[in-house]
């Protein structure tokens, strides 16, 4: 009866007073006083929490007197130690140093080609062949006339030794042998990049010109050839984590178009932060065994920026905030003289939070227990039956 006659008191006391407040706030409002204003609200703040501790003072005195209030039920999570790892999340691109387009060192018609899409190459294969316009032809003879360049060249050599012939006819033909030489080279070079041979050990991505058709040198494409065997991920990550994030760190690369995870770690950190958008570059190894990853696929990397073997976790869902924007969680406390257990309010500092759990630095001890299901639901200092007591393995 006491209960109900306090809690009408109350309410009249309230609706008198929140009306008589309307009125000296508009009243307040309407000097457009600044400091008028920023005043009434920190009186009006003072009296709020006074009301909110009169409340509860209530609440505990009336529980104390009122054996047949009824108990909220709730469920309670014991604290312990266990692994946490907190992870930053960035987009990174897929890359490869070898990824280039192939363009023909010689002008003509396209010939041969001599491979497909999809064809692995090594080093130096022949890949394509352009219309020499009768070079090849050239240097047959070129060749023969040097042949006998040089045997012009060691008759007189060896006649010069022996002291028979002149010293002129030996410089001539020196000179005429040399000078034969240096010209097939020259063809030969020149021979050479009618072929479109492969730089390196890779794959044929794209065949982008068809045989017959009339190519520039160095401005026609002809070829991308890539190499699926050497790729990485490059992303940039905000220099805060500076020091947090540094090479040999944990990284799950995850791939949506893929639904692909793959474990990996940083190979690299770049040295320079970007005065655009205050970001440093850090490359993740990427192993690719199964060649489904392509060059420019994006990713989420998740990178390991912090690890805690000891730490004390809880729901985010259990962690409330008051007016002034301090944490705080419910605990289970058993009083003895009530032979009851009741809800506490405890004040914490929380730290990083991962999927659905955070960290708390201060607040909780391992073996506190802390009100999970229920816990939006009680007071301070009110009674409770604990439905369920979970411990976490």
């Amino acid at each position: 009866m006491n209960k109900y006659i306090l809690l009408s008191l109350w309410a009249s006391l309230s609706l008198l007073s929140c009306q008589e407040k309307k009125q000296t706030v508009e009243q307040v409002i309407a000097t457009n006083d600044l400091a008028q204003l920023r005043a009434q609200r920190a009186a009006i703040g003072d009296q709020h929490q006074a009301l909110s501790q009169d409340l509860e003072a209530l609440d505990r005195a009336i529980g104390k007197l009122d054996q047949n209030e009824k108990l909220s039920l709730v469920t309670a999570l014991v604290i312990s130690p266990e692994r946490f790892e907190n992870y930053l999340q960035v987009q990174g691109n897929v890359a490869t140093p070898q990824n280039i387009v192939l363009y023909p060192q010689f002008s003509g018609q396209l010939q041969t080609l001599h491979v497909s899409v999809g064809d692995q190459v090594k080093k130096g294969d022949l890949l394509a062949t352009l219309d020499d316009n009768g070079m090849a032809q050239q240097l047959n003879q070129l060749m023969v006339q040097e042949a006998l360049a040089k045997t012009t060249f060691e008759r007189q050599e060896k006649l010069w030794h022996q002291n028979i012939g002149s010293e002129l006819q030996y410089l001539q033909a020196k000179t005429q042998y040399e000078a034969q030489r240096s010209l097939t080279q020259q063809v030969a070079q020149q021979l050479e990049k009618s072929k479109i041979v492969a730089p390196f050990d890779g794959t044929i991505d794209a065949v982008l010109a068809e045989a017959g058709t009339v190519v520039s040198a160095g401005m026609s494409p002809v070829f991308r050839l890539v190499n699926l065997s050497n790729m990485y991920l490059k992303a940039d990550v905000p220099e805060g984590y500076l020091n947090d994030v540094v090479a040999g760190k944990k990284v799950i690369v995850n791939f949506p178009v893929l639904r692909l995870e793959v474990p990996s770690k940083i190979r690299s950190v770049g040295r320079y932060i970007n005065p655009d958008n205050r970001t440093f570059s850090v490359e993740v190894d990427l192993p690719n065994n199964k060649a489904q990853i392509k060059p420019n696929l994006t990713a989420q990397i998740n990178i390991n920026d912090y690890t805690n073997d000891q730490a004390l976790l809880v729901p985010q869902s259990v962690i409330s905030e008051n007016a002034a924007g301090e944490q705080y969680v419910y605990t289970t406390q058993y009083d003895q003289e009530r032979n009851q257990s009741m809800a506490k309010k405890q004040m914490v500092v929380t730290g990083k939070t991962e999927g659905d759990f955070v960290e708390i630095i201060q607040g909780i001890q391992p073996g506190d227990t802390v009100i999970a299901e229920g816990a939006r639901s009680v007071k301070d200092g009110q009674p409770i039956s604990i439905l369920k007591t979970i411990t976490h393995e």
